[in-house]
């Protein structure tokens, strides 16, 4: 009876089958651990975030100009019975706002880097120069007697959205005549924070030509909108790694290592609201209706990193189920090949190696940069693979052979991760190859007589 209870134990330890199924609950151990170091990296993003908005908070956020825009008050008439049922006419007063015929915009934006503990944030000074031209609109298109316009009253209002981070006082230059600006948007409604000017005269009857300059602070990037019939934006920085976005892209752009040039030039017909407005009794549904086809209608770029390393190491972490299962094949078919026998115990630790990688990745590169932190790590996971290898498998070309394909697995993944846009390609055509190569080497095995010997 013992006998036979042996002859059963050594059978189950010599099936190749059972031992296969064993490799794959150890992968899917190991994906624990793998899950855990996941949920570092987006503590760690989250912890770098805290430290971005730390940093802007004090020193300017994303910046979008809207603007600049007139505002003019106007008095609507209207008739309405009186509690007796008579007509009476009602006055009261709204607004016309009135978008430039020509707007243009020419800036540079400095950037730098700023450090909080271990994160570092780019920020920029932004230094505009806004020129442009109003005309009077077609008030009888708009239903507006001009007699009731009061064009000695008009405001230009300017939005910036983070108004806190200008740096100057700005200056209005309108129809040969000066002006200031005020803090807040005034009757321009279109935004929460901005400047405002009360224009000296009034709009002319013909045209009125404007210019200023605004200096800002700001951070990730910067945005505009198209206001003019006709919007003209040229932007020069010293920032290597523009990422345009928007409604509309440049129409010119030269980017090099050491800053970007690039310019947009934007009729109206692109965008979905006119060049003048009356506004209608306040409605929150009105404005919020008007706001959204003036966002929808920005463009502009944000200050792109060139290399997220956070990102980066979130997707490394997504592989390290298939580089585990894949390191342990290589294993175990050196231990078919080699008729050895390599302990579960073994695999295990292989396996934590590989999963040490992935926090060696996320910790170095918070101060190398992820390419040199996945190079270190990788040349370290791979050492010590190979090194433990050579005790286990007892052969120097057998732990080689491990060392050489875990180290090609990395340079794999890290091929993977630089061409996000071919990963799947790249992936797919990389796991039929393995799989055939597995398939080529055990083509001669004979798989029953290696389930009967004894190991």
């Amino acid at each position: 009876m013992e006998s036979e209870i042996r002859g059963v134990m050594t059978a189950i330890r010599g099936s190749q089958m059972l031992r296969l199924l064993l490799i794959g609950v150890l992968v899917l151990l190991l994906l624990i651990p793998a899950a855990m170091i996941g949920g570092l990296v987006s503590e760690r993003r989250a912890t770098r975030g805290d430290a971005v908005d730390e940093v802007t908070s004090k020193w300017g956020r994303k910046q979008l100009i809207t603007g600049p825009a007139l505002v003019v008050p106007y008095t609507h008439h209207r008739v309405e019975k009186d509690a007796k049922g008579q007509r009476v006419m009602r006055e009261e007063t709204r607004r016309l706002t009135v978008l430039p015929e020509t707007l243009t915009i020419q800036g540079t934006i400095d950037t730098e880097v700023r450090h909080r503990g271990i994160f570092t944030v780019p920020v920029y000074r932004l230094k505009l120069q806004i020129a442009g031209r109003f005309s009077r609109p077609a008030l009888t298109e708009l239903d507006i007697n001009p007699a009731d316009v009061a064009w000695g009253r008009a405001e230009m209002g300017v939005g910036i959205s983070d108004a806190r981070a200008i740096q100057e006082q700005a200056s209005l230059t309108w129809s040969g005549r000066s002006g200031s600006f005020l803090p807040g948007t005034g009757s321009f409604d279109l935004t929460d924070t901005g400047i405002h000017a009360v224009l000296p005269g009034g709009l002319p009857a013909t045209a009125a030509d404007f210019t200023f300059r605004l200096v800002l602070n700001g951070s990730d990037g910067v945005y505009f909108v198209p206001f003019g019939r006709e919007t003209s934006v040229s932007l020069q920085s010293n920032w290597p790694d523009p990422s345009f976005q928007g409604n509309w892209l440049p129409t010119t752009r030269d980017v090099t290592d050491k800053g970007f040039t690039a310019s947009w030039s934007i009729p109206f017909l692109g965008r979905n609201y006119p060049q003048a407005w009356r506004s209608e009794p306040r409605t929150d549904d009105a404005e919020s209706k008007m706001s959204e086809l003036v966002d929808a209608s920005k463009f502009g770029l944000d200050l792109a990193t060139p290399v997220d390393q956070y990102r980066m190491a979130e997707r490394s972490t997504k592989y390290a189920g298939l580089f585990i299962l894949l390191t342990f094949a290589a294993i175990w078919l050196v231990e078919v090949l080699g008729r050895l026998r390599v302990h579960s115990i073994q695999y295990l630790l292989v396996g934590a190696a590989m999963c040490l990688f992935f926090l060696l990745e996320l910790a170095l590169s918070e101060h190398l940069g992820f390419g040199r932190a996945y190079s270190l790590a990788s040349v370290a996971v791979v050492g010590l693979i190979a090194s433990y290898s050579l005790a286990a498998l007892k052969s120097p070309g057998r732990a080689a052979t491990v060392g050489g394909l875990v180290a090609a697995l990395y340079a794999y993944l890290y091929v993977l991760l630089k061409n996000q846009d071919y990963a799947l390609l790249i992936g797919s055509v990389g796991l039929f190859l393995m799989l055939g190569a597995i398939m080529y080497l055990t083509r001669r095995i004979d798989w029953y007589d290696a389930g009967r010997r004894e190991k």
